[in-house]
């Protein structure tokens, strides 16, 4: 079952949000069956696109939750990559848009490297976990319209689709094709996240100090905000992931845990998959800004919440979900001086869980 309904934390906007377990976000799974998932979607945008050159395609991840997604359909097609982001691009120019129902709702684009691809490409393609109404893509869409009059074609793929017939019928009419794995229907979700308990456990940040063990990787990154090649990516992230294995002891380690931080997903993703072919019994998800609410009742989700302080600004504050105990964590940010007091709150509720043998991977280029 990909679609789980929990609850948002004091959003009146929309009080649901829809956890897909298999997702490597909020709950920890194995990163070879988030990659399964993530290419079953990508084989529905092939197929249909068999007749577009993967040149001509770019694909655009949303952050957060979608840009391992993203970029696994990239780095699986072949195609052209950029994610959208609420972080500061060095030199950049933004498209600018909300998402009006999320905790965070600013959302960007990086301009520049819009405007240099779109003489080039054909079709635009936004990734997604889950389209609700489509309100947020048809936002960026009417922009790229109205700056780039008739350049490009615009598609949307997502896990779940939620839009209901007037909102797909919306699409139809400006022929923007829609793609997904799962239709779910929505109508009764506020209703079933408001039945929940909130009796989960919730542990605040804890800021002591907590030495960890820091591997810099400065070579091959690439920053998947700014436009990138698929294909480029996927042998970065594979580069990485063999590093991490030569440089992380890992003789005697039967259970780890890869976890990604915010926007950052992907390489964790993929270096748990990784692992898995080792031998080794590895799962993923991220640190995250949705504050979601947890409950021990049947059938819900996610039963355990840490508040963190963020690797990338330690004033914001960032959450991460049923943490487990395994014999080996291994962080990876791409944050490019790591807060102190990020670092040690996310540390600490690593350490919580039981967790002592701690690696941090900062993969951020010079």
């Amino acid at each position: 079952m990909l679609a789980h309904v929990a609850k948002r934390e004091n959003n009146n906007k929309r009080k649901y949000l829809v956890v897909d377990p298999l997702q490597g976000k909020h709950v920890p799974v194995s990163g070879q069956k988030a990659l399964d998932m993530f290419d079953s979607l990508a084989e529905k945008v092939r197929t249909a696109y068999q007749n577009t050159s993967s040149s001509a395609m770019l694909l655009v991840g949303f952050a957060e939750t979608a840009t391992a997604i993203g970029s696994r359909l990239a780095v699986t097609l072949g195609t052209l990559y950029m994610q959208t982001t609420r972080e500061i691009l060095q030199n950049a120019d933004y498209l600018f848009f909300t998402e009006s129902h999320s905790h965070a709702t600013e959302q960007k684009l990086c301009k520049n490297d819009i405007d240099g691809i779109i003489p080039k490409i054909e079709r635009i393609v936004f990734v997604e976990d889950e389209v609700t109404t489509g309100n947020t893509i048809m936002k960026i869409i009417d922009i790229i319209e109205k700056m780039y009059p008739n350049a490009v074609k615009f598609a949307v793929a997502s896990l779940l689709n939620g839009m209901d017939d007037d909102s797909l019928e919306k699409y139809r009419s400006r022929n923007i094709d829609v793609h997904y794995l799962v239709k779910t229907h929505h109508e009764n979700y506020t209703e079933i996240a408001e039945r929940y308990s909130e009796n989960g456990e919730y542990i605040e940040e804890n800021t002591a100090a907590a030495d960890v063990k820091l591997i810099p990787v400065s070579d091959g990154y690439i920053n998947a905000r700014r436009l990138c090649e698929g294909g480029r990516y996927g042998s970065a992230c594979e580069n990485l992931a063999e590093k991490i294995a030569n440089e992380v002891p890992l003789d005697g380690i039967k259970t780890a845990a890869v976890i990604g931080t915010e926007e950052f997903m992907y390489p964790a993703v993929y270096t748990a998959a990784y692992l898995e072919k080792l031998g080794i019994s590895a799962v993923t998800h991220s640190t995250t800004r949705s504050p979601i609410a947890v409950s021990t009742d049947d059938g819900y989700p996610l039963s355990r919440r840490n508040t963190l302080s963020s690797l990338y600004d330690g004033e914001r504050r960032t959450f991460i979900y049923d943490i487990k105990k395994y014999d080996c964590v291994i962080v990876i940010t791409d944050s490019k001086n790591i807060s102190e007091k990020g670092k040690n709150t996310l540390v600490n509720a690593l350490r919580i869980a039981g967790n002592d043998n701690i690696y941090m991977i900062g993969w951020c280029g010079e």
